[in-house]
């Protein structure tokens, strides 16, 4: 059974380079790669700093050759890559050009693997005039899949006015967003996740709570603005089980009727039939029951979060689910074939 992982990421040295001052800035307990931070508990000792795992760093650095050696032992038949990190904290200026390169890059790297390799592009996000551009050139002209995005466009949300045309670019091209999370507000961070060790606080307001919470609001706001009523070929995946929002669908629609949204569709209903969702390497036979459940297997995909997740168990977790066989290929790479047209 083939196996396709839907978001497996790559570094760009020019792009992290760029991005990070900002995102210190914006997360100020995030320590620089491969750097030192003061312990919380003694500030004058240091210590080896932990967000940032170099090993980790360095497979997502290597685009081929390690990561090709690690699908083969995982029996990993394609990776769609796309860019980690935090690429719209680069400077404006740079926006544009960083992320051309950068789908240049991609666009070569599935070139000289088809078999192996599809790809997200990256757009100037903060832009959205250019990232239309992008996004144009990106799938018409470079045969990428779509386009992933790391945290928010800007300072708010993909639902701000000034993104609708964005959102109707993919509408028409018929590619899919990929939500993936990102550093929270800033305001956010201290008041939600504040008050603890650097490490602590980085911990839960990223990749423990924090991000996933902010991802699972961006894409409810995105449902509550009337994106997907505008757009209705929009498709969007959600990482890490739907970051925390399949949960509370039903909460929502009791909560928030038609009536009050002014949506053509309730809440889980707009979920069900146009966001897919993906474990993000979180593979969980609770979580997976859930999202099966609401969604059926039509619409699951399956991701490992490479390199920052092992490949460990990739092919056990497929055949150990409790599904039809032919459930099981749909979800190893029967729906990525057909969302993304390979």
């Amino acid at each position: 059974m083939k196996l396709i992982c839907l978001e497996e990421h790559v570094l760009d040295p020019a792009t992290a380079g760029a991005s990070m001052p900002a995102a210190l800035k914006a997360a100020p307990f995030l320590p620089g790669w491969g750097s030192t931070v003061k312990d919380g508990n003694n500030p004058d000792r240091s210590r080896p700093q932990v967000i940032a795992n170099t090993d980790s760093t360095r497979k997502g650095m290597d685009w081929e050759q390690e990561r090709l050696a690690d699908m083969d032992a995982a029996g990993v038949d394609m990776q769609v890559l796309s860019l980690g990190g935090f690429p719209q904290f680069a400077p404006a200026e740079q926006e544009l050009s960083l992320a051309q390169a950068a789908n240049d890059r991609l666009a070569a790297t599935v070139a000289a693997r088809p078999t192996r390799f599809a790809a997200f592009a990256t757009l100037p996000w903060s832009q959205p005039a250019l990232a239309v551009k992008e996004l144009e050139r990106a799938v018409q002209q470079l045969g990428l899949k779509g386009a992933l995005i790391n945290g928010r466009p800007a300072e708010g949300f993909l639902d701000a006015p000034e993104y609708a045309g964005l959102l109707a670019a993919f509408d028409a091209l018929d590619v899919p967003l990929y939500l993936h999370p990102g550093i929270p507000v800033p305001a956010v961070q201290q008041a939600y996740y504040g008050g603890f060790s650097a490490e602590l606080t980085a911990r839960l307001s990223m990749f423990g709570w924090g991000w996933h919470n902010e991802a699972g609001i961006h894409l409810l706001r995105l449902i509550l603005s009337g994106a997907f009523d505008r757009n209705p070929k929009l498709q969007v995946i959600s990482g890490h089980w739907g970051e925390m929002l399949p949960f509370y669908l039903q909460r929502l629609d009791d909560s928030i009727p038609q009536e009050a949204s002014g949506l053509a569709r309730s809440i889980t209903q707009t979920f069900r039939e146009q966001v897919w969702v993906t474990p993000s390497g979180m593979l969980t036979l609770p979580h997976f029951r859930f999202i099966h459940d609401l969604m059926g297997a039509e619409r699951i995909l399956y991701s490992l979060d490479y390199p920052y997740q092992s490949l460990d168990g990739a092919r056990a977790f497929i055949d150990s689910l409790p599904v039809p066989d032919t459930e099981k290929a749909m979800i190893a790479h029967g729906n990525a074939e057909r969302l993304l047209k390979l």
